[in-house]
Formats: C-alpha cells, structure tokens, sequence
C-alpha cells in the first residue's frame, strides 16, 4: 500500500533568540510567544493506492482502489482501459508501460474523487483464471460482468457516495462503460456521470472497415470486406488476410469478434437515462476517434446531459501528440493539458 500525502504551507516561526530578545522587550514570558506558534502541521486526508480483489463469475480481478484515509463517503469512479492487453494502468504488452489510466486516477483524486482501476480478464494480476484453458471464452460480454463487478465493489466502498458514482472509460471501454450506465436492473448501481473518451464509435467490424479503407490497398479493402460479410454471415474468417489484418481477426478470435460486432454503440447510448452528465471527447489527431466519426455516436446521446469536447492534437492515449504514433505511447508525458481542462468543468456535475 502506497500512500501519497500533501499538508498546508508550515507556518513561520521565530527563533529562540529572537524570543527572549521579544520577551525582555515586552516583559511576557518566552512560553506566550512560543505558544503562538504551533510546529504541528495541517495535514489533509491521505490518498492511499490500495490493492484490492473481488470476484466476477468465479474470477477473481485484481485492482488498484485509490481513496482518502479517512473522512466522509464522497464521489467515486471506476475507471475502465482501453480493449486488449491493457491492464488497469493503461500499460500495454505491445505499447509498454503508458500510464495513463493511473495519471487519470491520480488527476481525479486531485479533484476530491476517489476510484477504482483494475486488470480485467487477460491482464496483470487477473490473469485468465478459469479461462485459461478456453481462451477463446473470453467475450465482450465477460468483460463488460467484469466491469460490472467491479462498479458494485465501489459502491459498496464507505467511502463512496452511491448518488455520485462515476465511470470514466477509454476507447473499447467506452462499451462497458455505456452498458452500465443504461443497465437499470435491480442491485446495479446507478452510474451518475459518465466520461466516454475517444469511443468506440460505431459497430467493431464497421470501424475497423473504416480504418482499412483510410490506409490500405484496393486488393486489402476489397479482401477485408469479403472477410467481413463472411464473418457476419457464417461466423468464420478467412485463415489468411493481407497487410496485417489476420492480426486483428483470425480463428482463435473469431468467435470474440463476432459477439463485439453485434454491439451497436449507437443502442446503448440510446438505453442511458436522460439525466445522466456525459462527457464526450475526440480528437483530429486520433485515428480511432475521429470527430467526424464519432458525430452519430453524439447524436445518440443527445437526450443526456451531453458536453462534448473535441480536442486538437491529442493522441488516442490522452496526450498531446498530433502524430498519435503508437511509438509515442509509453513516452510518459502528463496527460493534455485539454483532457485536465475539459474534467476540471466537468467533475462534479
């Protein structure tokens, strides 16, 4: 457990010399001058990094529960990472160590928010767990009970306010993120803001069609869009594809592509409740994230309590990086400056 801990400014205090010159002057007491004068410190409530587990379908996920020492229940978020092998800190297998999701941890705590990150199925500490002989088990579907776990253990936190849970999600995560604040079944926990940064914004297979098209061959387009029809129609993938692309789906995944395909983000942000704050970014610098194609997505969620924030120069990892090169990823640098301006108006709405 690591604890973080900022105390007020100590106030001055006279020397001893300076106190017996002033008491002689006056005719007090040394003690009444130095009783003026406290050398206790003012210290603030101390944000602790606390490993914490709980369990989602016979799994057991590992997270990082930051929050005060002490004090009042108060606002509390989840935190969700961006799809694949990303683990609760935004830290990639193929990208490295980028940090991002505990500088937003860090960046909401010093907003008086407390929260919850965590490796899902697949990542850090979680591991696979019962799915490690079946991995192909692992579906859109485990991840977003995961999140769901995860959000009631928040809930249940003493420090935190049920009537000021948050979820605060990146990419891929912006799913889960958007089935649980439209998820109004009994025992789930009412999500009161939402931040969906750089969404997912249309059906998976859709994307990623956009994606080919923006930058591959004619030969590469025209063999991912038969792979596509052949995947929505009959559940299976070519074994070979061109230009990477059997790096994104092929028979071992097939069957989790399939069911993330079926997810129409523009359905789940319709099943949000209207008095729910959402905050919405994008960026001209992020590939995955564009604002021009995210525009549907927004006027899905025109019935909530909507901002929408369109950055420039932003990576799909939250920085300032107008290249988004997946090598600048790990670089380490503060999250934008844009993202901190766009939470400090957003947080506690």
């Amino acid at each position: 457990m690591k604890a973080l801990r900022v105390t007020q400014a100590r106030p001055r205090c006279l020397n001893t010399f300076v106190v017996l010159a002033i008491s002689v002057l006056l005719a007090v007491p040394p003690a009444a001058l130095i009783a003026g004068c406290s050398t206790d410190t003012q210290e603030q409530p101390t944000w602790v990094d606390e490993e914490v587990t709980f369990d989602s379908d016979g799994l057991t996920l590992h997270g990082t529960y930051r929050h005060r020492s002490g004090g009042q229940p108060g606002p509390a978020a989840l935190l969700i990472a961006e799809s694949g092998n990303t683990d609760r800190n935004g830290d990639n297998q193929v990208a490295g160590p980028i940090g991002n999701m505990r500088q937003l941890a860090e960046l909401l705590s010093d907003k008086g928010v407390a929260s919850l990150r965590y490796d899902k199925v697949g990542t850090g500490r979680t591991g696979l767990g019962p799915f490690a002989q079946n991995p192909q088990d692992v579906v859109s579907a485990t991840y977003t009970a995961g999140a769901r776990a995860a959000l009631s253990f928040l809930a249940a936190r003493p420090a935190s306010d049920q009537s000021q849970l948050s979820v605060y999600a990146l990419g891929e995560g912006t799913i889960h993120a958007m089935a649980l604040a439209g998820d109004q079944n009994p025992g789930v926990p009412v999500v009161h803001s939402l931040g969906l940064f750089q969404p997912l914004p249309g059906r998976y297979l859709d994307v990623i069609t956009n994606r080919v098209r923006a930058g591959g061959s004619p030969e590469a387009v025209a063999s991912w869009q038969a792979a596509v029809e052949e995947i929505r129609t009959t559940g299976t993938v070519p074994t070979t594809l061109p230009d990477g692309l059997g790096s994104i789906v092929n028979p071992a995944n097939v069957k989790a592509v399939v069911e993330a395909d079926n997810i129409d983000p523009l359905a789940l942000a319709a099943a949000i409740p209207a008095d729910t704050a959402v905050l919405l970014t994008c960026s001209d610098a992020d590939s995955q994230a564009r604002c021009d194609t995210v525009a549907p997505l927004v006027d899905a969620l025109q019935h909530t309590a909507l901002t929408v924030v369109e950055f420039d120069g932003v990576s799909h990892v939250l920085r300032d990086d107008p290249t988004d090169s997946i090598a600048n990823y790990a670089s380490a640098d503060p999250l934008s400056p844009q993202l901190v301006a766009a939470l400090d108006d957003f947080v506690g709405t």
